[in-house]
């Protein structure tokens, strides 16, 4: 269980005895509206497990509405993430390529990815995170982001935050859209959906084809590289995509959903290792599948003051790269083939009670079982070196959960709630967290302030993987443990046409796994997972978002300060800048027009561990026209690095130049 410092101590005593108070009837808690009837920025439906208004949350939390995630480019939306506070977003050569995101100067795999509430990390990999080449804009509703530890809530993973994507629900009168859409460098994408509903049915499908010739994933822009080793191939990529989401509601008090996400992907990638005779520009091919599916009942007793939630869910990822490395050692150029497969499962039973307890508040209550398998495998091909290899492992774990929320005096609004986890050969870890925000709707503000704990456990393959000292599991890793604080103030003004945000955050983070090359293992040449770091992230997080005139100009900004440290050595993580953010300005001149030209700027920040490879600081200026020809019709271009900006989010990867993009949308 982690231990929180005097300060910390305080604050949770302060929070739970306000949270104690509560059984006197000084407040009324009901449940949120249900999100189908709300404004897509009112609620939250992240930040306490189930709808909440956003002015009650005490957490830090970000809405990203359809709207704006259908600005970007729907075959790689990752930039609707890029801008938002907090965000650090990593991509390996472009869409279609390795990207990854950190909260708050966590690590990757510390970030929590749910899609319609399921967990979608990739099992088989190193660390369990969740590779965002896999996301693509098939009807995501919103996408929300909530900073901060929140094992409490969600379990292992929680460590920076959580991001959920959720899909759209079909509502009303059958309606279908299509959106085409091409430009640089050979990039084509044509999506297209159909929904609709009824009080009883409802039904959402969406299918996205694309596909990009590309650009050098390895040195693209990067003169140093393409004079040593260009002219370089180009590595593009072919997706298919969709997403389907249905509901049935049996009686008056029983309702069954479901939903499926998920797609291929075929993607040219360079092995990207230079140096004593080996040639980093190289033929290699990964081809992924990615899907995740769910079944849910939701049921309602006690004249609906509780309510049950439950959910059968599995995800699978599986890929195969086929890995070129070619070298030439003074007897002639010559390709070294591999293949490297790796597959991972994950499926479960979660269940969730949500009990309105009147004017002594809500609880919601609830436990988790999963089982997640991984497959990996080494096919040697011409010219290898290696041996063949397989492994199979897998893993059950466990976890219950409780949350209480109240109201008291109608403007402080409270949380605490707890979780413990257990998974097989791992030490169980219990997390907590307390959230307050307090509403002064006379001046439109909001204080909020939340402190929590978080954890991860280990990761199947650095559990069982050669890389420990049996194949039975290394029981000596314990789960990477936080805590975290924060506190904030969003104030609304100018008739709440202008809503601004600010927030300070301090993390610890212990038991760091890392790799030790020197210990030896079942792998030929050694090396052993251990917890062997700390680290420390603390920083302020600024949010924007103004309507300068209604119907003619909108601004929007945003802004992180971040410190990240190993707390060992007092030296900065890699990839994780001081400065980052965005501002962008919406501008309609006249009726259907809009423009918006949206700038982001990057810190300087080392790409390597210990302070290595210091990449350069960097302004990126996008910009996006939009013309309503008809009510169901949209042109639009898009434009990204209008500046032609030479810039790496990772050392000798390639990333966009200026490039244009134009489309047509269609609803009907």
């Amino acid at each position: 269980m982690m231990t929180f410092p005097v300060a910390g101590r305080r604050l949770v005593a302060a929070l739970s005895g306000a949270c104690a108070l509560s059984v006197f009837p000084l407040a009324s808690v009901a449940f949120a509206q249900d999100s189908a009837g709300a404004g897509p920025l009112e609620f939250t439906i992240t930040a306490n497990r189930g709808d909440t208004p956003l002015a009650r949350a005490g957490s830090a939390v970000t809405v990203i509405p359809a709207d704006e995630i259908r600005q970007v480019n729907p075959a790689a939306p990752l930039d609707v993430l890029r801008s938002q506070p907090g965000v650090s977003v990593s991509e390996s050569g472009g869409p279609g390529h390795l990207s990854t995101i950190m909260l708050r100067g966590a690590e990757a795999r510390h970030t929590l990815v749910l899609i319609d509430g399921v967990r979608v990390g990739d099992v088989a990999s190193t660390g369990g995170e969740f590779d965002f080449s896999n996301l693509v804009a098939t009807d995501i509703e919103r996408i929300e982001i909530l900073r901060g530890p929140q094992s409490a809530l969600y379990g292992s993973d929680a460590i920076g935050g959580v991001i959920n994507i959720v899909t759209r629900k079909g509502r009303g009168a059958p309606r279908a859209s299509v959106q085409v859409e091409g430009g640089s460098y050979g990039t084509f994408s044509t999506l297209g959906s159909v929904s609709g509903g009824t009080d009883r049915f409802s039904y959402a499908l969406s299918l996205l084809a694309a596909r990009s010739v590309g650009f050098s994933a390895y040195g693209y822009r990067i003169p140093r590289l393409e004079t040593l080793y260009g002219p370089f191939d180009k590595d593009g990529y072919t997706r298919f995509a969709g997403s389907a989401r249905f509901s049935y509601r049996l009686t008056d008090n029983v309702e069954i959903e479901g939903g499926v996400y998920g797609g291929r992907l075929r993607s040219d990638y360079d092995a990207a290792f230079a140096g004593f005779g080996y040639l980093p520009d190289t033929p290699s091919v990964v081809k992924s599948r990615f899907m995740t599916a769910f079944v849910r009942a939701k049921i309602d007793t006690l004249d609906g003051l509780l309510r049950h939630r439950i959910t059968g869910y599995a995800t699978e990822t599986d890929r195969k790269s086929e890995d070129v490395q070619r070298y030439d050692f003074g007897f002639g150029l010559t390709d070294e083939y591999n293949r490297y497969d790796y597959r991972g499962r994950r499926y479960g039973v979660e269940y969730q009670g949500d009990l309105a307890l009147g004017p002594w508040g809500k609880l919601t209550f609830g436990g988790v079982v999963e089982r997640e398998t991984a497959k990996t495998a080494t096919i040697p091909g011409l010219n290898s070196f290696n041996r063949p290899e397989s492994a199979k492992y897998s893993r059950n774990s466990g976890g219950v959960f409780a949350l209480y929320q109240t109201t008291l005096f109608d403007r402080l609004d409270l949380s605490l709630g707890g979780r413990v986890d257990k998974a097989d050969g791992v030490r169980a870890f219990v997390t907590g967290r307390a959230t307050a925000a307090y509403r002064i709707e006379e001046t439109g503000t909001k204080l909020r302030a939340s402190i929590g704990s978080g954890a991860k456990a280990p990761s199947l393959y650095q559990q069982f993987s050669v890389y420990s000292p049996s194949r039975n599991g290394f029981p000596a890793l314990v789960p990477e443990t936080s805590w975290g604080v924060d506190a904030g103030v969003d104030q609304t003004i100018i008739d709440g046409r202008l809503v601004l945000g600010a927030t300070l955050f301090y993390n610890r983070i212990r038991n760091l796994i890392d790799f030790d090359g020197t210990l030896p293992s079942i792998a030929p040449f050694g090396g052993q997972y251990l917890n062997i770091a700390r680290a420390r992230t603390q920083g302020i997080e600024f949010a924007a978002d103004g309507v300068i005139s209604p119907d003619y100009l909108r601004v929007r900004a945003s802004y992180t300060f971040l410190d990240a440290r190993d707390v060992t050595t007092g030296l900065e993580l890699a990839r994780r800048p001081h400065h980052q953010g965005r501002i962008s300005v919406a501008w309609t001149p006249i009726a259907k027009l809009t423009i918006e030209p949206t700038v982001f700027f990057v810190g300087e920040r080392f790409s390597g561990r210990n302070q290595a490879d210091p990449l350069k600081p960097y302004a990126r200026l996008d910009a996006r026209i939009a013309y309503q020809v008809t009510p169901n019709v949209e042109v639009y271009a898009r434009g990204e690095n209008l500046t032609n900006a030479r810039y790496q989010e990772i050392k000798d990867y390639g990333t966009t130049g200026r490039a244009v993009y134009g489309g047509v949308r269609a609803t009907w």
